[in-house]
């Protein structure tokens, strides 16, 4: 149902942009994230979107630095990754999250619908 691309590997100050997409049922009456994993550490919470595109939230850690949005296409989430820095190495998963009204985000890691598979992002100094 979703299908995470665009990682590698940068250097600090460098920029990525992550896509997922989404297949099947997943439209605009999901919220959708990204989230990351480090080695030996849980699964937190990065950017989410509504399911309109209209609101975003952000962690503390990222603010400033990423932007999600939905692309072109409906079924497209995207993060752009600007003034990388090496704690942002990461294991990066996009999810979705039916939430009937559209204008609703949603930043917890539990209970999400669907998750994608990881993409791989290494940031080095």
């Amino acid at each position: 149902q979703l299908q995470a691309s665009g990682g590698g590997s940068v250097q600090v100050g460098g920029s990525l942009r992550l896509s997922c997409e989404a297949t099947g049922r997943i439209r605009s009456r999901y919220a959708m994230g990204w989230f990351r994993q480090a080695p030996g550490r849980e699964r937190e919470f990065v950017a989410s979107i509504s399911g309109n595109g209209h609101r975003t939230a952000y962690a503390d850690s990222v603010k400033g630095r990423f932007i999600i949005s939905r692309g072109n296409a409906e079924n497209t989430l995207l993060l752009q990754m600007d003034v990388l820095k090496p704690e942002d190495t990461a294991v990066y998963y996009c999810g979705a999250k039916f939430i009937p009204n559209s204008n609703n985000y949603y930043t917890g890691v539990a209970g999400m619908d669907y998750w994608g598979n990881g993409t791989q992002v290494t940031v080095s100094s």
